[in-house]
């Protein structure tokens, strides 16, 4: 629709929120004992819970038409529809077609791309089992027991958060991940492994990638090391859109995996990039790690907006940030096992949110991503949470539980989830004073002690907080949200007409290190360099002299 009616859409949300001002969501819940089935969603068995946000039927109503006035069905059946979505690269944005189970056609130019997807596919399956059965062996003979993926951000972040989110579903070989340029990363990782047996996956799609490349190397001189030059090509695999860089390595044409330039890093997880995580938990549960994402896209694809989990995650927050103006947003999974899932979200959500102007170039008018950060519960209660309870910034938060733990020793599960449910229920309701000075009054506490302490007691409440419920960390639903996490960030992107899939917020950074890493051995600094840089270099040079 036009401009006009998306600033039209955004003013009555802007109104309707002066409605809610100094309306409180304990209150809501005492007048409706249906919210949550009214503000509750089912994709099998995973549950989105939305009932304790600040909104009414009539709010949920104004984002549904917020999304309809930018067109976001649309833009939607572009990206499925392999259009150049990625206008400032002029790129299809087609993660979807990775897991694409359907057998429907993708095309990208008129050209179905499946053919392709499913060929690479088939090659990653019988390489990770192929290293999994011993078929494929070091260069002595030994059995693989460890593979360690050397990759940075996408190439990294997806994989071994998966692998870590999946591990209880590893067996036969251990994967491990190397992405920072700081030896002790690399070092410490090989430390306990015995050359003979790992395997090494360079994960760059240029293979040109600095701290990537770095890393390569000094794992090849150390494997060199150990059992000579011609145990390269054993040893070593590529994920690569460039065999040739890959082959000047040492490592053949056979064990380069590549993908296509319509697959964005942090939406890689799903391609060849994964394929440390199908060696570790095998090639069939990779595929259903797939069907999961694949599942959550056809929902995504045909739900209506207003039954839409993807897109009602989407909107809440954009009522978060634009509205109420919250900058921030919590990741909580009540699960150890994801405790590197904010970290991935936090890349898919901030590289491709963060943006200020539009497809067009014009400057963005109001806010956009929101910074993403959280850690596993329950540690974080005795961190971070009081913030969240008593702080003058309100953080929208995400709560994840599985029902069944994957390790079950006793009453552990259970306290887990009484936290998960307890920590979002006390942000909502929070605590009002006569709440509390009655508390104290039962503690035995004296009146003069009581009026002292009242107002360190009370909690505010009334802060929002969405919770995913589902049976049990499969791969399938580990695929489910991941994809689900996705189509949050694309629908905020097309509501606010950025682009979603560049990122060239990360150059110039890497051209600034480029041009001053000369300057950190010794030569003379570029000619534009500021006095705070050059100072600071020349510092660094002295300390090293020391």
């Amino acid at each position: 629709m036009s401009g006009s009616a998306l600033d039209l859409a955004w003013n009555r949300l802007a109104a309707h929120r002066a409605t809610l001002e100094a309306v409180h969501m304990r209150d809501q819940f005492a007048a409706d004992p249906d919210r949550f089935q009214r503000f509750s969603l089912r994709l099998g068995d995973l549950l989105l819970d939305y009932s304790k946000h600040r909104i009414t039927a009539g709010t949920m109503a104004l984002l549904v038409d917020l999304a309809g006035a930018a067109g976001v069905e649309a833009r939607r059946d572009a990206m499925f529809a392999g259009e150049r979505i990625n206008v400032t690269e002029d790129r299809a944005a087609l993660h979807v077609a990775l897991r694409n189970r359907s057998g429907r056609p993708i095309l990208v130019d008129g050209q179905d791309v499946m053919p392709e997807v499913d060929a690479t596919l088939a090659r990653v399956g019988a390489f990770a089992e192929a290293v999994r059965s011993g078929t494929i062996a070091g260069a002595r003979g030994d059995r693989f027991t460890d593979v360690v993926n050397l990759g940075i951000g996408g190439s990294d972040l997806g994989p071994a958060m998966a692998v870590a989110a999946l591990c209880s579903y590893c067996e036969g070989v251990n994967a491990h991940f190397v992405s920072n340029v700081h030896s002790a990363h690399l070092r410490d990782t090989l430390a306990g492994l015995a050359p003979e047996r790992t395997l090494f996956i360079v994960a760059s799609k240029t293979f040109t990638t600095l701290e990537t490349m770095t890393n390569a190397r000094s794992a090849r001189d150390w494997l060199v090391g150990a059992l000579g030059e011609g145990a390269v090509p054993s040893h070593f695999a590529a994920v690569s859109s460039n065999p040739a860089r890959a082959a000047g390595f040492g490592i053949p044409g056979d064990r380069v995996f590549g993908f296509r330039d319509w697959v964005g890093g942090r939406y890689s997880v799903w391609s060849a990039i994964g394929l440390p995580l199908a060696i570790a938990i095998g090639f069939d549960r990779f595929r259903e790690f797939l069907a999961g994402g694949h599942e959550m896209d056809e929902h995504f694809r045909t739900a209506p907006l207003g039954r839409n989990m993807p897109v009602i995650m989407a909107l809440l927050g954009l009522w978060y940030r634009d509205v109420w103006g919250c900058a921030t947003h919590g990741l909580m999974p009540y699960d150890q096992r994801l405790a590197r899932f904010p970290a991935h979200i936090q890349q898919l959500d901030m590289e491709s949110n963060g943006k200020r102007v539009r497809l067009d170039g014009s400057p963005v008018d109001r806010a956009t991503a929101p910074v993403i950060w959280g850690e596993p519960g329950s540690n974080g209660q005795h961190a971070f949470f009081q913030l969240l309870h008593q702080g003058t910034e309100v953080v929208p938060c995400d709560f994840l539980l599985a029902a069944e733990p994957d390790v079950d020793l006793g009453p552990h599960q259970a306290i887990l989830a009484s936290n998960c449910f307890g920590q979002s229920e006390a942000l909502m309701r929070g605590r009002t004073e006569a709440e509390a000075r009655r508390a104290m009054e039962a503690e035995g506490l004296a009146p003069a002690e009581i009026d002292r302490l009242a107002p360190h007691r009370v909690f505010p409440g009334n802060r929002p907080s969405s919770t995913l419920l589902y049976r049990r960390l499969d791969p399938a639903t580990l695929g489910r949200l991941v994809a689900l996490y996705e189509h949050k960030v694309f629908v905020q992107g097309a509501v606010w007409g950025i682009d979603s899939f560049d990122q060239w917020g990360v150059e110039l950074g890497k051209e600034r290190a480029s041009a001053l890493l000369p300057a950190i051995g010794g030569s003379t600094p570029p000619a534009d360099t500021d006095c705070s840089t050059a100072g600071l270099l020349a510092a660094y040079r002295a300390l090293r002299r020391e």
